[in-house]
């Protein structure tokens, strides 16, 4: 046999097939998470109430400023008419770590906030692919344009997504088993810089591990594209039957 006659590995286009998807899954995953600059805004209000507090130990100041550069950004957002839900979830997220550390007196009250609705995260990660439903599915299923499909009709997608729902369920905890700790017993001020160590790393590893494990999941269904030639076909079959009913 010559080697024109052995078959192939790879069919012709898989390649672009494959480098369609990724830039896709890339596309999907910046929007939904925000990219680089949903990133910053995550970091710069507690990045600035822990530079503020570590050179003049003042709560009141570290707070008021943490929580009016989360205001800044939203308005900036508004002002270029660009999407405000990441920034507007850091204001709410600052706001109550705002409450918690004035109410408290402690500033490392204001990362409480944060740290429980990372434990929750995590846990609701990995019970959710538990039960079937993988969280990280539900978050990128509209964004795919596929919404819940890929449960009854996508079983590759739906495997992939139950893989990174377990990677983003276990890094977080893994976040948390530092995290609170050093909560407990740490010191102010390296907890503060600890926590905005931690903040983009396993961020960024939860997002990798998504992109590899979708990349090379099947690609997703369109529902929005099927619904529409669903109703395309209707009116072409009402336009046909009305074009042969008999005319007076």
């Amino acid at each position: 046999m010559t080697s024109l006659d052995k078959p192939t590995d790879r069919e012709p286009g898989v390649d672009q097939d494959t480098a369609a998807s990724k830039a896709v899954t890339e596309a999907a995953l910046f929007e939904a998470f925000g990219g680089v600059r949903g990133m910053v805004e995550t970091v710069v209000p507690g990045l600035l109430f822990v530079t503020i507090f570590t050179i003049n130990k003042d709560l009141h100041m570290s707070a008021i400023a943490a929580l009016a550069v989360s205001v800044v950004l939203v308005v900036v957002r508004l002002v270029m008419k660009d999407t405000v839900k990441h920034a507007f979830s850091g204001v709410f997220g600052v706001a109550f770590g705002v409450v918690f550390a004035m109410m408290t007196g402690n500033a490392k009250d204001f990362y409480l906030p944060g740290m429980l609705y990372t434990l929750g995260l995590a846990l609701a990660y990995i019970v959710t692919t538990l039960c079937g439903v993988p969280l990280i599915g539900l978050i990128l299923g509209p964004v795919f344009k596929e919404n819940l499909s890929w449960r009854t009709r996508n079983p590759g997608r739906k495997k992939a997504y139950a893989k990174a729902s377990w990677a983003w369920g276990l890094i977080l905890l893994a976040k948390c088993a530092v995290l609170f700790p050093l909560y407990w017993w740490g010191d102010t001020t390296q907890f503060g810089w600890v926590l905005i160590a931690l903040k983009i790393p396993p961020f960024l590893l939860a997002v990798w591990l998504t992109w590899v494990f979708l990349a090379k999941a099947p690609a997703p269904i369109d529902v929005f594209a099927e619904m529409e030639a669903a109703e395309a076909a209707e009116k072409a079959a009402a336009a046909s039957a009305e074009d042969r009913s008999p005319r007076p």
